[in-house]
């Protein structure tokens, strides 16, 4: 049986606490065979005999609300080119799932129901998406399959959307039709840095769900998390399974639900949390290196601008650091005028630079940073990167947003991150290489576009009742719902 699928999706994780906005060239756009390379496993045994329709994917770092225009007219290709594609017979969906717009409200159902309106009804649509991502009633209804990662961080992203095309293939191949699927939103909102599968009870929830996609009549299971640093009334968990047993997907739907709510209270940060300088006098003390310090108040992973430049601010009070007694990496912030100038000086000469804050002020808008050019270099994602040197401290300016989630991040600028007291990157949960590279780590809790303290954030868009914001809620009813 020979099948055409289509591929197609917009993809970004939207902080609207963050002023960032995403334009355009925030977004890796692909089309046509650069497309298709996104996804190797295309050819798998389970992918022979379909031919895969490349149409559009926009993927974008994590940052700021996207602007309409953009979202509008990546949005409109999407559609024409399913219109001009010809016949298909099923469509992979890739998705964030916490995509917001400015202005608009639950992005990825807008243009689902767009999608689904050109494909008609007979043609299954696949969705694969990220675990931090929103699942509302409407986005549920008009896809036909949905999936989303069971590992935070990531490591399963690429195993996810395979999951998705193979379960959307075998399901076209089967006659089957469209299966059950089972709703259920759960009024808990918590960060990614709380809900992390590497700890408890995520780690147990989320095992659960592979054993239930495993079991005969059920085709896949999921549990989002949902986005916390967005404020619209999708954003909480949501657990959909899928399968044609339609009372045991809802059974299992209402097992998972409750299961999620039941642990509300018991997840914790994925690692010791404290201010700032509790963060850095216990790296300065401690004789692990490296010692990771995550800045999670404006981690770019998560949706932050990558310029609020408060913590370096901070770090330039700390007396051991400024006269080189000790020393310390901050990687790092966005500032491509700093760069410039960093540039103009030159490797080894002084500069004084006003540095981040020009997106995002956070509490102290741009901080004087005067120091001497430790390194210049180039970098794929970050642009012309440049670290000043002020005293022990070396802090990481990048000409465009880049998140640092590997040694080589640093060692290509002229840093080892062992060699080194306290390095203090903006992140969240450490990503896998990182997290193996750390010998100690904690989570300061610094201000920003993701700041992990919700209640400071000041949600309204929300629906309520909802955890944590209204601890003491009654329970609520979790009865799944068949979407058609």
């Amino acid at each position: 049986m020979s099948l055409r699928i289509g591929i197609a999706g917009i993809a970004i994780e939207s902080s609207t606490f963050s002023p960032h906005r995403a334009a355009l060239t925030d977004f890796d756009v692909r089309r046509g065979e650069e497309l298709l390379l996104r996804y190797e496993f295309l050819e798998a045994d389970w992918a022979e005999n379909v031919e895969w329709v490349p149409l559009l994917h926009a993927r974008s770092l994590p940052g700021g609300a996207v602007l309409p225009e953009v979202y509008d007219d990546l949005s409109a290709e999407i559609i024409d080119l399913i219109r001009s594609a010809g016949e298909l017979d099923g469509l992979l969906f890739d998705i964030h799932g916490a995509m917001s717009v400015v202005g608009r409200e639950d992005a990825e159902a807008d243009l689902a129901t767009r999608v689904r309106a050109e494909l008609g009804p007979d043609v299954l649509m696949s969705a694969s998406m990220d675990l931090h991502g929103n699942v509302s009633r409407e986005l549920g209804t008009a896809v036909d399959l949905i999936t989303c990662y069971r590992m935070a961080p990531h490591e399963d992203a690429i195993q996810s959307r395979e999951r998705a095309a193979r379960n959307l293939v075998e399901r076209l191949q089967s006659g089957l039709g469209r299966p059950g699927k089972a709703w259920v939103q759960v009024p808990v909102l918590l960060p990614g840095e709380k809900t992390s599968t590497r700890i408890e009870p995520a780690a147990s929830i989320y095992q659960r769900v592979a054993e239930i996609a495993d079991e005969s009549g059920v085709l896949d299971a999921a549990v989002w998390v949902g986005y916390a640093w967005a404020d619209e009334p999708r954003c909480r968990a949501a657990v959909v399974v899928t399968g044609d047993a339609r009372e045991l997907i809802a059974e299992r739907a209402r097992e998972l639900a409750q299961s999620y709510w039941q642990a509300r209270s018991e997840f914790a940060f994925v690692a010791p949390t404290g201010t700032l300088h509790e963060c850095v006098a216990a790296g300065l003390a401690s004789s692990a290196r490296p010692f990771l310090i995550s800045d999670s108040g404006d981690n770019p992973t998560a949706g932050g601008a990558g310029d609020v430049s408060w913590t370096l601010g901070e770090l330039l009070t700390v007396d051991e650091l400024t006269s080189g007694t000790a020393t310390a990496i901050h990687a790092s912030i966005t500032d491509p005028e700093a760069v410039a100038a960093c540039v103009a000086a030159g490797v080894g000469n002084p500069v004084s630079v006003e540095a981040g804050g020009r997106v995002d002020p956070g509490p102290s808008g741009p901080v004087a940073l005067s120091g001497t050019v430790f390194s210049l270099s180039e970098d794929p994602v970050g642009g012309t990167v440049a670290v000043i040197r002020v005293g022990g401290l070396h802090s990481i300016l990048t000409s465009r947003r880049k998140p640092y989630h590997h040694l080589a991040d640093f060692t290509l600028l002229g840093l080892d991150p062992a060699a080194t007291d306290p390095v203090i990157v903006k992140i969240g949960y450490l990503e896998p290489e990182l997290y193996k590279l750390a010998e100690d780590w904690l989570l300061a809790l610094t201000p920003g576009g993701v700041d992990q303290d919700l209640l400071r954030l000041g949600h309204h868009g929300v629906l309520r009742p909802l955890f944590p914001f209204d601890p003491e809620m009654a329970d609520p009813v979790l009865e799944p719902e068949l979407l058609p």
